[in-house]
């Protein structure tokens, strides 16, 4: 018998919860195992109940938000994966729940298919971004990741900037930080972007780490 993937689903309002439920159950190969309301409750259920696969994770919640869950989980339980949830696509929050080990990120404004897509995404490839937040990241990095290895150097303003476009800071607060104006922040940005292949501040974060340009820290350590 194929084997069925165990999905948890951790989100604050339960009409949203009891829907994820139904669609998860509808997919072949999924099914949901465990709901709860918050982090904390993930936390207690885990001992009880055992290992889920995949996390659908609320970013947004009380009594455990999925930035805090989703560290514990990857510090804990490095096998279970977090696939975050969220109605924002801001560049920070994606950074942030990425850099706390989540494999996945998704809009709850996606259509039903494109879950099963990203729940088949982070079984088979570990990682999920939809086109609507990753623009052409995916394939921008791949390119680069199939190329023939070469050393990167990066000059320590470059290696500043990528550093604190890891961080939760704006693009003023960077700019105040290096001294320079928000049109260099800008200027910068772009020049990095091209130079990798890539779109996006989150782009070029994501390239930065699995590259080892830069070092991050979860902040939950």
């Amino acid at each position: 018998m194929p084997r069925r993937y165990r999905i948890a689903i951790a989100d604050d309002h339960i009409l949203v919860r009891k829907a994820l439920t139904r669609l998860v159950n509808s997919f072949e190969g999924y099914s949901v195992f465990m709901e709860v309301d918050n982090g904390n409750e993930l936390k207690k259920q885990i001992p009880a109940l055992g290992l889920p696969d995949i996390v659908l994770m609320d970013i947004n919640m009380p009594n455990g938000n999925g930035y805090e869950t989703t560290s514990w989980l990857h510090r804990n339980y490095p096998i279970v994966k977090v696939l975050a949830l969220s109605m924002l696509s801001d560049e920070a929050v994606i950074i942030r729940i990425l850099k706390l080990g989540a494999k996945g990120y998704i809009l709850k404004t996606m259509e039903p298919e494109e879950l099963k897509e990203a729940l088949d995404a982070v079984i088979k490839n570990d990682f999920y971004l939809p086109e609507v937040i990753s623009g052409k990241i995916i394939s921008g990095l791949q390119h680069h990741l199939d190329e023939e290895r070469r050393e990167i150097v990066l000059n320590e303003k470059e290696k500043l900037f990528l550093q604190l476009l890891a961080t939760e800071m704006t693009y003023k607060e960077i700019a105040a930080k290096m001294s320079i104006s928000a049109r260099m922040v800008d200027q910068h940005k772009s020049t990095l972007c091209d130079r990798f292949g890539v779109k996006t501040r989150v782009g070029l974060v994501m390239y930065a780490v699995k590259n080892k340009l830069i070092e991050i820290s979860t902040g939950f350590e």
